[in-house]
């Protein structure tokens, strides 16, 4: 089923990535989801060395937001322009807050960067939110789902009033190549509520279940991505490699850090990628900028995904994952029935 070998894997955290893309965002409101460290905050110094206009970073904790706001102010002078919202997407009631927010106070919005997730230690049990969903599943995928249809409407507004083409970046992983769904899972009446249920969620999924967040992803990016080509609005999904970034600071596994420490790439190194996918053009082997829609990138490049999510069985899952979504997404707040017909 996966193309991603192990050695291929090894290979691809050696190889040497090239300077971050350029552009110019000058006017441009840039909104970073998981962006007071790591990966997210790589990305969010890169967009401010572009010049962007407004660029808020949305983060779970505001004591741990303000803090990275003044450690860099003092090594630079462009966090000034940096804004920081709070959201919690443990909270369903935290996404739609900082959605009404962006309705209120965002006059546009180009780019949304997805890239706050959460990982289970190897021994967690089975966590859920105060919505009685289970955490990562809610955090990783939920949450991230809804808050990119809600903001939708805003950034395709964007597009037809400044003329441009925004774009949905959702962070992924080539995890997703090493892991699948059983069978029961798309024969259930709702996937989501059976990969979220305490019974489903054995110490055995619970170890595989970054890799199904990610997995998920990469599945919500192409079905996102269907409904969007003929909309002037870009969504991709982007593997940033095995970087040193907090992800995986939950888990005490000796081996995890040794691997890391011989294998995993600069967290610097990493948003590079996560910036390529919010402002980059492929280039080369006849891809154009329509390749992006729904697309899976990697290295800078647009590359298939894993077998699995690919081919007619492949649409068949990623469609009744939608209708599932959809589903439940419109529970929780019944506006994405408004967003989604905006996709039809």
């Amino acid at each position: 089923m996966a193309k991603k070998s192990f050695l291929g894997f090894v290979s691809d955290q050696f190889r040497r990535l090239p300077p971050v893309v350029q552009a110019d965002l000058k006017g441009k409101t840039v909104l970073v989801v998981g962006a007071n460290t790591g990966l997210g905050f790589g990305a969010a110094e890169h967009f401010a060395r572009m010049g962007a206009g407004k660029l808020i970073l949305a983060c779970r904790n505001e004591e741990k937001g303000e803090a990275a706001i003044k450690r860099e102010v003092k090594r630079s002078n462009w966090m000034f322009k940096a804004e920081l919202w709070i959201v919690d997407l443990a909270e369903f009631s935290s996404v739609k807050a900082i959605v009404a927010r962006a309705e209120k106070y965002l006059e546009r919005l180009d780019i949304l960067l997805l890239n706050a997730a959460i990982s289970p230690g190897l021994n967690s049990p089975y966590s859920s939110t105060t919505d009685g969903w289970e955490k990562s599943l809610q955090v990783n995928n939920i949450s991230s789902s809804l808050l990119a249809l809600l903001l939708l409407p805003r950034m395709l507004d964007t597009a037809k009033q400044f003329n441009t083409i925004p774009r949905i970046v959702i962070v992924s992983s080539e995890v997703h190549f090493w892991t699948s769904f059983e069978d029961k899972v798309f024969e259930s009446p709702n996937a989501f509520e059976l990969l979220s249920s305490e019974a489903y969620c054995t110490s055995r999924m619970l170890q595989a279940r970054y890799y199904h967040t990610k997995l998920l992803n990469v599945f919500f990016a192409r079905a996102l991505g269907s409904r969007l080509k003929d909309q002037p609005i870009i969504v991709n999904n982007i593997n940033p490699g095995f970087c040193k970034s907090k992800l995986f600071r939950d888990i005490s596994s000796i081996r995890l850090k040794v691997f890391k420490s011989i294998l995993a790439r600069s967290v610097e190194e990493g948003s590079r990628q996560l910036v390529w996918a919010a402002v980059g053009v492929p280039e080369g082997n006849g891809h154009s900028m329509e390749d992006l829609q729904g697309a899976y990138v990697h290295q800078s490049r647009v590359e298939e995904p894993s077998d699995f999510v690919i081919g007619e069985e492949g649409k068949k899952r990623e469609d009744k994952l939608w209708a599932d979504l959809v589903s439940v997404l419109e529970k929780i707040e019944p506006r994405v029935k408004d967003a989604v017909q905006q996709l039809r």
